[in-house]
């Protein structure tokens, strides 16, 4: 379902129409999606927090900062969380503070802060809908960029019959994954994942490799595929395959030819993300025939792979994002820290083998996003499909 994941925030106005709002909520559940609510003081004249965060499963917010304990609501942070963000309903006094740009609540705080695109269904009577300020705050906001749900024609609160009706809730709902069924935010950009495993040759019959399953990544080049882009795929040895038609497949076997491959690539892509398990040593010499059994022992002498995290990070241009993976099993956090600086990542995504049923050959996985800021962001245990939207929404928001 296109809503699934999607992480969508509410604000809710003073207008009879909120009374629509917690079944909108409880659809908005059902389809799968994340909320957060935010209201202005007015709102709660017509909808109680209790409803709201009881249907929501989130508190209610409609201050800065809560008078009981303090905690203070960051309005920047809200709007960076959102996929999307929907004002229902809009008074007609709040389409003019959005067309103004007045922030005098925290819920236009949110709005004036927000990055994603911002859902607005408008409700009022009959005459203020029609009148000129209304229409010129709606074609401001349409200038703007806002996506405009047109009030619908109807019996109002007034008594009187018009237009002024907030849309109902299921048709809201239809018009939000018609959005996001379309939503093509990295079309005509290159996007170049890494995935799998390396096989790194003893022998013509034998070869040291790890447990990579490559399902990590090619869930992300599903993702990278669904948002539009172009996507060039290197995958390692695995018996799964890619099925957008967007993702271009190169299949390489060892950490020599991925290097290849993805020093050819690179320079042209805009998002690279390296999820492949590279292996870091390779035997210095690979025996021309299959090595027979000839003693207790074998000794094979290794040699260092080339660093190919470390050599697009000494490469990639301002305009370009390099993400990496750090699969850890010790002092994890600090490991991935060192490796984000070392190789010049914009962010990287640690897993930990200490996770249960996260990591290799599991379908679902449980991620640590580190920025270049050393902010730390932890995600719960998910699908790796979910994992793979998870990381482009951030990568959004700093390609954005």
């Amino acid at each position: 379902m296109p809503l699934t994941g999607k992480k969508i925030v509410i604000g809710i106005t003073g207008g009879i129409a909120a009374y629509k709002i917690p079944f909108l909520i409880r659809l908005l559940k059902k389809k799968g999606a994340e909320l957060r609510i935010a209201v202005s003081k007015k709102a709660l004249d017509f909808v109680t927090p209790v409803t709201l965060s009881t249907l929501a499963e989130t508190p209610v917010v409609s201050e800065f900062s809560n008078a009981d304990d303090g905690t203070w609501h960051n309005h920047v942070e809200w709007a960076q969380w959102a996929d999307l963000l929907l004002f229902a309903p809009v008074t007609a006094n709040t389409l003019s503070k959005m067309a103004k740009g007045q922030a005098d609540n925290f819920l236009m705080a949110v709005y004036l802060s927000a990055k994603s695109p911002v859902f607005i269904a408008p409700a009022m009577d009959l005459d203020m809908y029609a009148h000129p300020a209304t229409k010129k705050n709606i074609q401001t906001l349409k200038s703007y960029g806002l996506h405009i749900i047109p009030a619908t024609s109807g019996e109002l609160a007034s008594g009187l019959t018009g237009y002024g009706r907030m849309e109902e809730p299921e048709k809201i709902i239809e018009i939000i994954e018609a959005y996001f069924d379309n939503y093509k935010p990295l079309k005509n950009k290159k996007v170049l994942i890494t995935a799998g495993p390396t096989y790194e040759a003893i022998d013509p019959v034998r070869f040291i490799g790890n447990h990579s399953s490559g399902k990590m990544g090619i869930a992300l080049a599903e993702t990278a595929a669904q948002l539009g882009a172009d996507v060039e795929l290197v995958l390692g040895p695995s018996n799964l395959m890619p099925t957008h038609k967007k993702i271009k497949t190169t299949k390489i076997v060892s950490a020599e030819q991925m290097y290849q491959a993805v020093q050819k690539l690179f320079p042209t892509s805009d998002i690279t993300v390296m999820s492949a398990a590279v292996a870091d040593f390779t035997p210095k010499k690979v025996a021309e025939n299959k090595i027979k059994k000839g003693g207790n022992t074998l000794e094979l002498e290794l040699k260092r792979t080339k660093d190919i995290l470390k050599s697009l990070g000494k490469i990639k241009n301002n305009k370009q994002i390099l993400v990496g993976f750090a699969m850890e099993t010790e002092n994890e956090l600090n490991n991935a820290k060192a490796k984000l600086k070392k190789k010049n990542l914009d962010f990287i995504v640690l897993n930990s083998l200490n996770e249960k049923n996260a990591g290799f050959k599991h379908d679902t996985n449980k991620i640590t996003m580190i920025d270049k800021n050393n902010s730390v962001k932890e995600f719960a245990l998910k699908t790796k499909t979910d994992v793979a939207k998870d990381i482009f929404n951030e990568i959004l928001k700093i390609y954005a």
